[in-house]
């Protein structure tokens, strides 16, 4: 019976891999960020917790609505159409770029918020100049992502892996310059890590777009490409899909996010160990994400061709992939509790010896949360990225909202500041918004699937 799922599993790994890599790149720069600020202190690590929830909220949109590009490029490439594949490569770069300058300035434009929302003052004060230098990265990532989401829409995601793991050693070069001060570079604490990882994502930028651009691979795309006026019609269908899913990404993003501005007002520690648990979180949803987009670019593929039998099949067979890959990540995070706090910790400073344990302790309480929403979390992953690769975006936008906004968030709230629960009462309400949305998005991938079919 699994055989007919399990004979795509090579083929899903072999099209993933570079994808999940390279996503864990970009979460490998906050990784980096967060244990060499954690050297300095828990205040420190509070402070790239509160200005990157600022940033990540500005980032999902940038990414979600560039996530529209793959699955029409799939589509295309299932086609045989290069002319239209151009055409929507030209566009949806563009407006990428536009928005990443529009939203780079929004966050810098925010830092004054950072005043009025009752977060510990001494966090406030670090995250002021952070946000500054990591709102302005906002221009080179969400510019990168237009180019990344082309190559992976061709079914090429090496480009973005080998750009991000070359990103990610400028990063902690420049990071460890910066931070600590070394050579020429001024010790600029929290401040140098954000201008690492903004020196870091120009050259993402950069390195992909000369890949690109001399690459065999993408020869046929190259010549005459050129942007000589806005073709409106696909302008309106890059929109129409870039839209909702940079809204459902708001939407999910925004429901962390919540989850460490309401750890920040039970204090600098909760809010610290909040980071650690959400940042080794990250890391794992990362191997969810990469298989999201193997959907979206194989799901897109089979639209094309207009093989929904197999398009089911295929889906099907990513579905069980991820579960398998989240219930060894549901183990690790069981196993690795007490431990993996201590990476993000300097437990030698005897100064902040009290305020270590609390986060310590704390941080590993969250990751036994963690560790069963791990499945939830990758399903909803992988289904959204399957609904994308089928240009379905309105629904699945609405049942984020649903999901996080009306039913995750309130729990969060009630159980995190109004029970003793703490922290830990925050992430049982991720728990919950994430299971219900993995429940809502595979029904609505099995009427859409069942109605191609029946049409069909």
């Amino acid at each position: 019976m699994f055989e007919r799922y399990t004979k795509e599993f090579n083929y899903n790994i072999n099209l993933s891999y570079p994808v999940i890599i390279g996503l864990l790149g970009h979460t490998l720069v906050q990784f980096v960020d967060n244990v060499m600020v954690g050297q300095l202190g828990t205040a420190e690590l509070a402070a790239v917790s509160l200005g990157n929830s600022f940033f990540f909220i500005a980032m999902s949109l940038g990414i979600g609505f560039s996530t529209a590009i793959t699955p029409l490029i799939a589509e295309t490439d299932g086609m045989k159409n290069v002319t239209l594949g151009k055409n929507i490569f030209i566009h949806g770069l563009i407006l990428c770029v536009f928005l990443g300058i529009i939203l780079g300035c929004v966050v810098i434009f925010c830092k004054p918020l950072l005043f009025g929302m009752g977060q510990p003052k001494e966090v406030t004060l670090l995250a002021f100049p952070y946000l500054k230098w990591i709102g302005f990265s906002l221009i080179p990532l969400i510019s990168f992502q237009g180019l990344k989401q082309f190559t992976e829409g061709l079914s090429f995601t090496r480009p973005a892996m080998y750009a991000t793991l070359l990103g990610n050693i400028v990063n902690v070069i420049l990071n460890y310059f910066l931070i600590f001060g070394f050579w020429i570079f001024p010790k600029m604490g929290v401040e140098g890590a954000a201008l690492g990882t903004l020196f870091s994502r120009f050259f993402m930028l950069f390195f992909i777009i000369f890949y690109v651009k001399f690459s065999s691979r993408f020869t046929d795309y190259m010549p005459r490409l050129r942007y000589s006026k806005p073709n409106f019609k696909l302008l309106r269908k890059i929109f129409s899909l870039g839209f909702p899913s940079a809204i459902q990404m708001f939407f999910e993003v925004l429901f962390f996010t919540v989850a460490i501005w309401l750890s920040g007002f039970l204090g600098k520690n909760p809010q610290a160990a909040n980071q650690i648990a959400l940042n080794l979180s990250s890391m794992t949803f990362m191997f969810a994400m990469g298989l999201g987009v193997t959907a979206m670019i194989r799901v897109g593929n089979q639209k094309g061709k207009k093989d929904y039998i197999s398009l089911k099949r295929i889906a099907y067979s990513i579905f069980l992939l991820v579960i398998i890959l989240d219930v060894v990540f549901c183990v690790v995070f069981l196993l690795g509790s007490d431990s993996l706090p201590w990476l993000y910790l300097n437990q030698n400073n005897p100064l902040q010896f009290s305020d270590i344990n609390e986060v310590v302790k704390i941080a590993s309480t969250l990751l036994i949360v963690s560790a069963f929403f791990q499945i939830s979390d990758g399903i909803q992953a992988v289904v959204l990225g399957a609904l994308r690769g089928l240009q379905d975006v309105n629904v699945p936008a609405l049942i984020t909202f649903f999901s996080y906004g009306i039913f995750g968030i309130p729990i969060s709230y009630f159980l995190g500041i109004h029970t003793e629960l703490g922290a830990v009462g925050i992430w049982i309400g991720l728990l919950s918004g994430l299971s219900s949305s993995a429940l809502l998005l595979f029904l609505r991938f099995q009427f859409l699937t069942k109605k191609l079919l029946l049409n069909s």
